[in-house]
C-alpha cells in the first residue's frame, strides 16, 4: 500500500441519525483507511454528557464533528475528545436545518465570520490535532467567491487546516428542508476548484453530489479529497472498490455475505447491552444493492417487524437466505 495516500483522501459524511456507532463499525468492514465522521454532536449535550466521546471513538482514523458557537465550550470539548484519539475535530458549518437555525449553528455562522474565527482559534490553541470544517461556498444562491475567499483565509489564520466544502449555498428558508437543500441549488464544483488554486497550501475537499469511483477520481485531479455521504448508505459496497482504487488495499472481504457473517459477533454483543436489533443491522442492509434476492432481503425484515422485536440474530440469518450470489 502507497504511504503517501492522505488519510483523507476519501471520508465518509456525517450524517445525521444515519453514521451512527453500529454503522461506523461496519463500514470498517468494508474500507480500513477511509476517514470517519460522528455525526454532528452539540457541544452542549458534550458538556452535559461527556461519555458520549467515548461511546462515538468505537473505530480508529475517526473525527469528531461537532456544532456550537462558544469558543470556551468547544476549546473544552475539543481538548476532551483529543485526549481520547479522536484524529480531527471538524466545525459544522453546513447544515442548514431550522433547528440548526434557531441554535445559531451550522450554515448560519458562515454570516458571523468573526464568531466562526473566535471558536476556530479556541480550539486550535488548545489541541495539536487539526481542526477543521465542513462549510457551504455561501448561504441564500449567493456564490460570492470574494466573499467566500476572505471567509477562508480568515479561518486559516484563525487556526483551521482543512476545508470540506459542499458545493451547493446553504438555503436558509423555513419553506425548505434540509433534505431539499441536499438536492437544490445547482452544484457548483468550479468554486471549490478555485478555492484549491488560489489556496495550493491548504488541504481542501469536496462534497456533494458525488456519486462514483470515476466522479472521485476526476475530482481528485483539483482537489486533495472526496467526501460522500448518501451514495456510500446507499450501496456500502461501493467502499470496496474505494478501498482498492484510492488506497490500493486489495485485502479487503468482497463477499457481502461474508461481511455480514462477520458482523455476527458484534451483533450479538450489541443485543445483550439491550440494543434493538433494527437499530444494529439498519445501516447494513443496503449491502446487498443490485444483487439479486435485495429486495426480498429487506422486504422480509421491514414486513415482520414484530418476530424482529425479538431481537434474535437467527432473525437476520433467515433474511440472508434470500440472497442469491453467483
Amino acid at each position: 500500500m502507497k504511504k503517501n495516500i492522505p488519510y483523507f483522501r476519501f471520508e465518509i459524511a456525517p450524517m445525521f441519525k444515519k453514521i451512527n456507532k453500529h454503522c461506523r463499525y461496519f463500514y470498517r468492514k468494508l474500507t480500513k483507511k477511509a476517514l470517519l465522521y460522528t455525526e454532528m454532536i452539540h457541544s452542549n449535550l458534550i458538556k452535559n454528557n461527556q461519555v458520549i466521546l467515548l461511546e462515538n471513538k468505537n473505530v480508529n482514523n475517526i473525527v469528531l464533528q461537532i456544532a456550537g458557537n462558544d469558543p470556551k465550550l468547544l476549546s473544552f470539548c475539543a481538548k476532551k475528545a483529543e485526549k481520547i484519539g479522536y484524529k480531527e475535530i471538524n466545525l459544522n458549518l453546513g447544515c442548514p436545518s431550522l433547528r440548526s437555525q434557531k441554535g445559531n449553528f451550522g450554515a448560519c455562522l458562515m454570516k458571523y465570520p468573526i464568531i466562526v474565527s473566535d471558536c476556530i482559534k479556541s480550539m486550535s490553541d488548545s489541541v495539536s490535532i487539526p481542526i477543521t470544517v465542513k462549510m457551504r461556498i455561501g448561504i441564500n444562491n449567493n456564490e460570492n467567491y470574494f466573499s467566500l475567499h476572505k471567509f477562508i483565509d480568515l479561518l486559516i489564520k484563525s487556526g483551521c487546516k482543512r476545508f470540506i466544502i459542499h458545493a451547493r449555498t446553504a438555503l436558509l428558508d423555513k419553506k425548505i428542508n434540509t433534505r431539499k437543500n441536499l438536492i437544490i441549488p445547482k452544484l457548483n464544483y468550479k468554486i471549490i476548484y478555485k478555492v484549491k488554486k488560489d489556496f495550493p497550501n491548504i488541504k481542501i475537499s469536496i462534497n456533494g453530489g458525488i456519486k462514483t469511483l470515476l466522479n472521485i477520481k476526476e475530482h481528485l485531479k483539483y482537489v486533495d479529497g472526496v467526501m460522500i455521504g448518501r451514495e456510500i448508505f446507499k450501496n456500502p459496497m461501493m467502499l470496496v472498490d474505494i478501498e482498492k482504487y484510492i488506497y490500493h488495499n486489495k485485502s479487503i472481504i468482497k463477499n457481502p455475505i461474508i461481511i455480514v457473517k462477520s458482523m455476527f459477533s458484534y451483533i450479538e454483543k450489541e443485543l445483550k447491552k439491550g440494543i434493538p436489533l433494527i437499530t444494529i443491522i439498519t445501516p447494513l442492509l443496503n449491502i446487498f444493492y443490485g444483487i439479486n434476492g435485495s429486495k426480498n432481503f429487506k422486504n422480509f425484515i421491514y414486513n415482520n417487524r414484530n418476530y424482529l422485536k425479538n431481537n434474535k440474530l437467527d432473525f437476520l440469518k433467515k433474511a440472508l437466505s434470500f440472497i442469491k450470489i453467483k
